[in-house]
């Protein structure tokens, strides 16, 4: 019992370059030089400041109890409510 194997040319050539996509040197340095521009662009744009939140005033609690309110919240439930 003897195996034939095939020695064609090409047949285990199985290199990087033989299975890779079609992208040339062209393509590749536009990239990079693509993304170089971007970076330079970010780098000139000026970073954002952060915007420190305004205080929530406190209100003073009501002298009698008080913890039901007909807010604009209620007012939008109730709407939902009706038949």
């Amino acid at each position: 019992m003897s195996r034939t194997v095939s020695t064609e040319a090409g047949a285990g050539d199985r290199s990087p370059a033989a299975t890779s996509s079609k992208l040339s040197r062209r393509t590749l340095f536009a990239g990079a030089g693509t993304v170089g521009a971007l970076a330079a662009a970010a780098s000139l744009v000026p970073a954002a400041g952060e915007v420190a939140p305004e205080p929530v005033v406190a209100q003073d609690p009501p002298e009698r109890g008080g913890g039901y309110s007909l807010s604009e919240h209620v007012k939008r439930y109730y709407r939902t409510t009706r038949l």
